[in-house]
Order: C-alpha cells, then structure tokens, then sequence
C-alpha cells in the first residue's frame, strides 16, 4: 500500500513537482498558500489529472506514467473527500456510500451491507435513510469519509476535510477523524490550511510553495525549525507532542510542564502561543510554574515583533518587541531563560497513529 509519487504535472502555467513516499499506516498532511499545488497533488493520485513526467505507483502497481499508462479513478485503490463533500443530492446516506462498491462491481445488497457497516464504524446509522440537504456540516463530513471508506481503498485523500465546519464543531470532528485514521492501514493524504488540523492527525508534514516540495519532516520538526518564512508564519504557534495527567505534561521530545488542564488524560498535543513565552538573562523568581533554561538559535522579524527561537526541553519561539532585542542584548548562541504561565498552555486530546 506504499505509494511512491515522482512526477510533474502540468496545469496551464502552473507546474507541480513532487518526489515523494508516503508508507502504509501513515497520516501525510499537505501544507502550502493558496495555488501552491496541494489539490493538484491529490487530484494526480487520483487520476482526475495526467502526470505530465514522471510516474505515481500504488502499491508496486503504476497508475500513471506520463500517459504511457493511465488508470482511471475506478481502476485505482483510493477514497477521495471532497472539500464540499459532493455528496450525490438524490440520494440517501446509504445509497452515498454504496455508491462507491456500487461501481466498483458489487451487486446491490452486497453493497447496501458494506455501506451498513461502515455507517456502524464511524457510529452514524441513524443517518442511513436521510438526504444530503437534511444534514448537518458534521454530519456530512461523516457520510463523505464513509463514503470513501466503503471501497476499502489503499489510499485515502482527504481535501480541506474540516474547513466547512464551524470552530466548535471541528474540535469534535477533528478528534473522531483522528480516531478512525489511526485504524486506517492504508495511508491518508490531507490537504488542509490549519496547522493545527496537521499537528493533531498527522505523522509528517509536507509543505508546498510555488509547485515545489520545501519541507518534508514531522510534525515537531517543522514546529521547531520551519524552513521557509511562509512555514514560519503558518505555524506560528510552538507545538508539543506528550501525554498528561493531572495537568503535569511529559514531553515526547523530553522535559515536563505543567498546565492548567486537570480533566485531560493520556497523548495530548500542547499549544504554546509566542506572546505567552517570556525571555529572561537570568533565572526568574514568581508565578510561572515553567521555567527552564535554553540557547538562542534564531531572531526573525514579524511585523512590529521579534520571533526568539530558543532551544531547549522544549524548544519554544518567544515575540518580543525589537526594543526588548536591543535592551537584553539577545543574538544567537545567548544563553537564557524563557518562561511560560501554565494557564497560557492550551492543551488538545489526540490519538498516537
């Protein structure tokens, strides 16, 4: 179920170029602005668009091979989530999700009960019988993901999965999704513009600018170090992976903090925002429960602030005012403190793939 895509492809102007391995059991999230190429990669592996040079393979198997050889959508193991969820309007919940087995040779009832049983998996049953414009956003998102689990595939793209949900709604869905791809064997390819969508369902990250593949690594790997300054400021934000108990949080990556979250348990994913790290000369004395020591790495400008890599157990981006770069003398290899209130450390359940 590995699928290896080493291609181009050719859309008017705009030239996609990928060279990657996404492995079975694995959650490859796709970041990038807007025309970047991210639902191109995902319509080539599709089959929706011919790769131009270069070829994809799905498990050892070529699908596409600059139009040498060319399946079609049907003749390739994928599941497919449209962003609108495109959702047959005519049809019932259940009818949706037979669709797929449907036409994939699967006589009637066969595929009634197929699209039944996944309609248990992902708990939504009392659906079956309703129509598309009866649904809610959440609802929606459940019957296109089930939709696209009925044809067993080996591959499952996702497109912008959450981005027609409202904020609430998403948190609720996010951690459904990320409890149905952990049991997913095949791999899943998501297409989202929300780093946080990334962090929580996926294993890696990839980013793509300008039709060119800029960083490839994990998930706390492009948190510490983004690669590019349109990685730095999507992210934003640093991000831990750990498991809590009782507010006290041990890091994936080593250290421990405490937060104010008492009722969460097991792995969590921990958002530490730059404006709530504070950076010290030396060991502060008062409220901050979080304080460890670190190395400055990097300074970067961010419009009327300072972004403070520092480096340590954890590895924290701080803002301060250019002024506070000047009074404290910071540059890299400074040796310092940073801080951290344990009520500015938001924390989010998460499911270990």
């Amino acid at each position: 179920m590995t699928v290896i895509a080493n291609f181009t492809a050719q859309r008017g102007e705009f030239t996609l170029a990928v060279d990657a391995t996404f492995e079975p059991g694995s959650v490859i999230a796709i970041l990038g602005p807007n025309g970047a190429g991210k639902s191109t990669l995902l319509r080539a592996m599709a089959g929706l668009v011919a790769v131009s040079a270069g070829s994809i393979k799905i498990d050892g198997m070529v699908v596409d091979d600059s139009q040498k050889i060319f399946l079609p959508p049907p003749a390739r193991s994928i599941g497919y989530v449209f962003q609108d969820y495109a959702l047959f309007p005519h049809l019932s919940v259940l009818a949706n999700i037979a669709f797929g087995p449907r036409s994939r040779g699967r006589g009637r009832k066969a595929a009634d009960q197929l699209a039944r049983e996944v309609l248990a998996q992902l708990g939504i049953t009392d659906l079956a019988d309703r129509r598309p414009a009866s649904l809610s956003g959440g609802q929606a998102q459940r019957v296109a993901l089930a939709r696209a689990l009925a044809t067993k595939p080996d591959v499952l793209l996702l497109d912008e999965p959450l981005a027609a949900l409202d904020i609430e709604t998403r948190t609720k869905i996010r951690m459904e999704l990320s409890k149905q791809l952990a049991t997913f064997a095949g791999c899943t390819v998501l297409v989202t513009h929300d780093p946080l969508d990334a962090m929580l369902l996926a294993d890696r990250v990839i980013v793509l600018e300008n039709g060119v593949v800029v960083q490839d690594a994990t998930p706390a790997e492009i948190a510490r170090r983004p690669a590019t300054p349109y990685a730095a400021a999507l992210i934003g934000v640093t991000l831990l992976r750990g498991t809590i108990s009782q507010g006290e949080l041990t890091l994936d990556d080593g250290g421990t903090l405490h937060t104010a979250d008492l009722a969460a348990s097991g792995p969590v994913l921990a958002v530490i925002r730059p404006e709530s790290v504070s950076v010290h000369l030396v060991q502060p004395e008062g409220s901050p429960r979080n304080v460890w020591p670190g190395t400055i790495t990097s300074l970067q400008a961010a419009h009327d602030r300072v972004r403070v890599h520092v480096d340590g157990s954890p590895a924290v981006v701080a803002a301060v005012t250019p002024a506070a770069v000047a009074d404290l003398g910071l540059a890299p290899g400074e040796q310092v403190w940073v801080s951290v209130k344990a009520v500015e450390i938001d924390v989010y359940q998460t499911v270990k793939h």
